[in-house]
């Protein structure tokens, strides 16, 4: 009969293949286990070495006596230590269980396989039945579980504390189940994306601060304007929605936007904040198809503004950026996803009334209700004229306006989206209060905004250049042209109308296009929020250099920028390098009010050959680069055009500055 292969204990093999320092610390639950007959014998010797060199008395207060023989029973051996269900399957890079003992034979294993399963049963929680499988000398363990739900988080938790206490080197898993079957999958490093994609359905205050980590401000904004429609893609919403038709989005989560703005924020504005009637506040209602509006003169004091409300008015705020700073950060970022201003207005209207009559607007609307909820009804353009329409709309009556193509509650957590010449309206129902913010872009900001600068400046540059526009009228034109001439046939007429077409087609040959279009980012600018700088952009910015009084004295005041200094523009989108005659501007934002167009326009003249270094670091964002790497013609140069966009706030460095 062919002697059975020795049992090895779990313990022993764990020890062997675990350095001194990665040993299982001090024992935190009991688990007994079987021990084969060479354990036995060094069990009683071990036994007989100690009851020698204990005192008879003491021997028999514990009980000590010699290990009996007896070979029917088998003597347990109880060790502190709390295993793991079972070895971790793991290949590749992931570190392996590598038996470093004699390899288990065919009755070696099975006994081992047996006494794993016993001490299953031994442990407190119930773990999956697990089989051992051996190939190529590495043991993986496949889990064989029927549980699902509670009991499978509540084995990853065991799994995951007994990791911990061992200080085993396990991959990091997470279990997941699929139509009842476990998958076990590496969790990797998140990568950017991943992050983000995670916060898709998280508040905003929390988004906020994961996107003070994306380094380009232009994925910010794409972030931001991603969150702002989920689950709607934004490339789905351009192709099928935007300057189309109306997009409703209900979340069934009231606490989507909530962090956005409240009616708890407004009433602190109220009381804190310098808000005039008129211009920050406008108090309206709509009764019986006629609107009024309410706006005395002054301060818009808390009590006067409750007033109001309680007898049926709604309150718009036209500006609610200028007060609130989490209305400003939201619309300060967005305003790069649309390379066009991004404004808002809040509106608050008590139960059962509504504060505007029909209408519609020259802006893109994104209706985000924040808290309660409003009955809406949105209308198509009526004519081809209003599709689109560079200018707002007077009030409408009912009847003029036609069946809704959209109806719909919104409450708290949803969005609804129309292009301008939509014709809307809203009212709240009788039984809930309705808060909503309406965030708006692309006013005026059309293809016919852009001619309206560009054939001003291609005739007058045509006539500067071409004699033919110089040329003067003929003598006898005003006998055949004119309304009253135009249905009489005469071939002056046609000979000057061919004159007129020929002289149009010549214009586009002088449209200064790129100067046009600077013109229009030089609106833009003038438009925008100043950005709201991250705390790190603070530090690393002149809006966060340590320069103060103290002490009687003026203390780290110079701000030193050397050659060797790594910088970056700011943001993307705050300036803008444009040609004025002879002159190089560069316009900027970061000195622009809250309140629209509150400022004039915020510039600085550089010389022509800085410009060249402008265009770096516009391509470099939002890479750092050193200030010696600017193409200036001299070092001096060079230091001296990143001190000046350094103070005035268009610069961040890639460390504080220190002063001399």
């Amino acid at each position: 009969m062919a002697a059975l292969a020795p049992r090895v204990s779990a313990l022993s093999v764990y020890r062997s293949i675990l350095p001194t320092a990665e040993r299982p610390p001090s024992p935190t639950c009991r688990v007994a286990v079987s021990i084969g007959p060479r354990g036995r014998q060094k069990r009683k010797k071990k036994a007989a070495v100690e009851a020698a060199n204990v005192a008879p008395a003491k021997k028999q207060r514990l009980g000590l006596k010699p290990a009996s023989p007896s070979r029917g029973k088998k003597k347990k051996k109880v060790i502190g230590l709390q295993l793991p269900e079972a070895p971790a399957s793991v290949s590749g890079s992931l570190e392996l269980w590598e038996k470093k003992s004699k390899p288990f034979e065919g009755a070696g294993l099975k006994n081992h396989k047996e006494s794993s399963l016993r001490r299953k049963k031994r442990v407190r929680f119930q773990l999956p039945e697990a089989s051992a499988s051996v190939a190529n000398c590495q043991e993986f363990w496949e889990i064989k579980s029927k549980t699902a739900g509670e009991e499978l988080k509540q084995h990853k938790r065991c799994l995951l504390r007994r990791k911990k206490h061992l200080g085993l080197q396990l991959p990091e898993a997470l279990a997941s189940v699929d139509n009842g079957k476990e998958c076990w999958e590496t969790k990797s490093k998140k990568t950017e994306g991943e992050t983000l994609e995670k916060h898709k359905g998280c508040s905003l205050r929390r988004l906020l601060k994961v996107l003070e980590k994306v380094p380009h401000s232009r994925q910010r904004a794409a972030k931001l304007f991603e969150w702002v429609l989920a689950p709607i893609p934004p490339q789905h919403f351009f192709d099928q929605y935007w300057e189309k038709k109306p997009l409703l989005i209900q979340r069934h989560n009231p606490n989507y936007y909530r962090d956005l703005f409240s009616t708890a924020e407004f009433d602190a504005i109220l009381r804190d904040q310098d808000v005039q009637f008129g211009i920050n506040l406008d108090v309206t209602s709509y009764q019986d198809g006629k609107r009024e509006t309410y706006n005395p003169v002054g301060r818009a004091l808390p009590a006067v503004v409750w007033d109001f409300y309680q007898n049926g008015c709604s309150l718009r705020m036209l500006n609610p950026q200028a007060f609130s700073s989490t209305v400003w950060h939201f619309l300060s970022i967005l305003q790069e996803q649309f390379g066009s201003m991004v404004g808002a207005n809040t509106y608050l209207t008590p139960a059962g009334t509504q504060g505007f009559a029909p209408h519609y607007d020259d802006i893109e609307a994104f209706v985000i209700q924040l808290e309660g909820k409003k009955h809406w009804r949105v209308y198509s353009p009526r004519r081809e004229a209003e599709v689109l329409p560079p200018f707002s709309s007077r009030n409408f009556d009912q009847a003029e306006i036609g069946e809704p193509i959209l109806e719909t509650v919104l409450e708290a957590g949803d969005m609804l989206y129309f292009p301008r010449g939509f014709i809307h309206q809203g009212d709240c129902l009788p039984n809930a209060h309705s808060l909503h913010i309406t965030v708006s872009s692309y006013q005026r900001n059309s293809w016919g905004d852009l001619l309206e600068k560009l054939l001003p400046a291609a005739l007058q540059m045509a006539i500067e250049e071409d004699v033919e526009y110089r040329q003067g009228l003929p003598m006898d034109y005003l006998e055949y042209m004119g309304v009253l001439n135009s249905d009489r046939v005469d071939p002056r007429r046609a000979s000057f109308m061919q004159k007129v077409s020929r002289l149009i087609t010549k214009l586009t040959d002088y449209v200064p296009v790129d100067a046009a279009v600077d013109q229009k980012a030089k609106c833009f600018l003038h438009d925008c929020l100043p950005p709201m700088l991250t705390e790190s952009e603070k530090a690393l910015s002149v809006y966060g250099h340590p320069a103060r009084w103290e002490d009687g004295s003026v203390r780290n005041a110079d701000v030193q920028v050397k050659g060797t200094t790594w910088v970056r523009l700011l943001r993307h989108g705050i300036v803008r390098l444009c040609n004025e005659g002879d002159a190089v501007v560069l316009y900027y934002t970061t000195e622009n009010s809250r309140v629209y167009h509150k400022e004039e326009p915020k510039s600085c003249e550089i010389e022509p050959e800085y410009a060249e270094s402008i265009e770096f670091l516009l391509s470099s964002y939002p890479k750092f680069v050193s200030v010696e790497s600017l193409p200036c013609a001299t070092s001096d140069d060079k230091i001296a055009l990143a001190s000046v966009l350094f103070e005035k706030g268009l610069l961040a460095t890639k460390n504080p500055l220190l002063s001399v």
